[in-house]
């Protein structure tokens, strides 16, 4: 792999810090290790990835190991302030401004960089300010949401480290055992607690310090979600990342923690063999996958839009919509018209009412998925939908596929259809003439104002975290 501008940088510290420690010069020790000192220099810069024989050579003539000139640890206060001001320069926000970079030469102290560093960090801060509008956050979602359609909302790297770490936890077969998901914890040298005092704003706290992630208390209602909680928190670690820099950086992560979670719950070569053998019966249903991975039904729906279209050519669409119609979560790649604004975001839009995920919420028994043919514009589409209720309300979650793909679903046999038009607003947002007629002006609803139009976006380093309220609390169970 090769190494980054920030490890090369790293590197060349560590190698300068060792050089002048005993009292060498660029051309001393070049002459020592049998290259010029130009040469050095330039890895000292980090400007040059030197061979493995070369850094050998310096670690003896230096009096150290390979492995100490390759830790990712700055050798000292100074190296690190530079370290940090590179990075800081080489950010879009800052090659926006056309301003040429300072380096920090040897007469410029280190209260002059601390000063410089701090202007670049409230630069961020109104940078991150600046892009958390409505209009920026539906947006990146939008791309998100294309990015992933074109990947087949496959994502083969994080599939791979899941079935990786689940086989280093001594994971076979089966629902993933709350033990299992704490000894994969520990293997990356963290303690699962559990406690009550968890800050409103986190659904984890990880204590990078001490080695723990803390996590709402098992008793809670539901309580098989704390498995995917933590194997989120986990990912953040085993993905490498970095507070976000913006709010698609945010969302990403959030995807790819979310992802990871999905593979070791319903682990990718588990899945296939199940799947596989439901379609060969054509008995394929979102109910009895749910049930074979011990893991909530939105979660088994979501994991099959990872699945079907890549491992067995099945396009299909995802909708999760709350009681008011509002769609809320949504994947498609099969053509299912959606409803969309001005930015292309689907989720926020009003689903159309003939769509049994609407239509779901007038059955009378919602404890099995109901099944449905729709015709829309784009051609016909099958589609199973599931109610629920949570203490936000009502929602309802809903696979679909083209009509000739129903064939492999349980449900097929269904003889309910309903015809859709939308977007056309004929189909279920303009009334008859007639009742326009009978009450036009003469009725005067008042609108439900959703409390999010006035809340402001994510934002910060952990966009959405209370940090005042995290730090707080990371005091309390420090002492502890």
């Amino acid at each position: 792999m090769t190494p980054t501008a920030v490890e090369l940088s790293t590197l060349g510290h560590r190698i300068r810090h060792r050089r002048l420690a005993h009292g060498y010069t660029l051309d001393e020790l070049g002459a020592i290790v049998g290259v010029a000192g130009s040469q050095l220099s330039l890895i000292e810069n980090g400007k040059r990835e030197p061979k493995l024989s070369l850094l050998q050579a310096v670690a003896v003539a230096t009096g150290t190991t390979v492995t100490d000139l390759l830790s990712p640890e700055p050798p000292n206060r100074r190296a690190a302030l530079e370290l940090e001001l590179a990075r800081a320069q080489s950010s879009t926000a800052f090659r926006r401004l056309g301003i040429a970079p300072i380096k920090a030469g040897k007469t410029m102290t280190d209260d002059t960089i601390e000063s410089v560093l701090g202007l670049h960090r409230e630069l961020q801060r109104r940078e991150r300010e600046a892009i958390a509008t409505p209009e920026e956050a539906r947006r990146a979602n939008t791309e998100q949401r294309l990015r992933m359609r074109a990947q087949r909302n496959y994502l083969p790297e994080i599939e791979k480290l899941a079935e990786k770490q689940l086989k280093a936890a001594g994971h076979v077969s089966g629902a993933l055992k709350h033990r299992t998901v704490g000894i994969m914890a520990e293997q990356l040298g963290f303690e699962l607690l559990y406690v009550g005092d968890l800050p409103h704003s986190a659904r984890s706290v990880t204590d990078l310090e001490n080695g723990r992630i803390y996590l709402p208390p098992a008793s809670i209602p539901g309580g098989h979600g704390l498995r995917s909680m933590a194997l989120q928190a986990m990912a953040h670690r085993l993905l490498g990342h970095q507070p976000p820099t913006d709010y698609a950086e945010f969302l990403w992560q959030r995807l790819e923690i979310n992802y990871f979670a999905a593979c070791c719950l319903m682990p990718e070569t588990a899945s296939i063999a199940f799947l596989d053998q439901a379609k060969k019966g054509r008995n394929l249903a979102v109910e009895d996958f749910r049930d074979a991975f011990g893991v909530t039904h939105e979660a088994a729906a979501m994991r099959l839009t990872n699945l079907l279209t890549e491992h067995f050519d099945i396009p299909l669409h995802f909708l999760r919509v709350d009681g008011s119609g509002a769609i809320n979560r949504v994947y498609e790649n099969d053509g299912l018209p959606l409803p969309e604004d001005v930015t292309g975001a689907v989720e926020g839009q009003i689903a159309c009412r003939r769509f049994l995920a609407r239509s779901a919420f007038e059955e009378h028994n919602r404890t099995t998925e109901h099944y449905q043919y729709t015709d829309t514009p784009a051609g016909t589409f099958w589609c199973s939908t599931q109610t629920g209720t949570t203490s936000d309300g009502e929602f309802s979650v809903t696979v679909g596929v083209p009509f000739d793909d129903a064939r492999w679903f349980r449900g097929r046999e269904t003889p309910k259809r309903a015809v859709s038009l939308c977007p056309d607003e004929s189909c279920c947002r303009r009334p008859p003439a007639d009742v326009t007629a009978r009450w036009e002006g003469k009725a005067w609803p008042s609108a439900r104002v959703h409390q999010q139009m006035f809340s402001p976006l994510p934002r910060g380093a952990f966009p959405g975290v209370d940090d005042g309220e995290v730090y707080a609390f990371l005091e309390r169970h420090a002492a502890e």
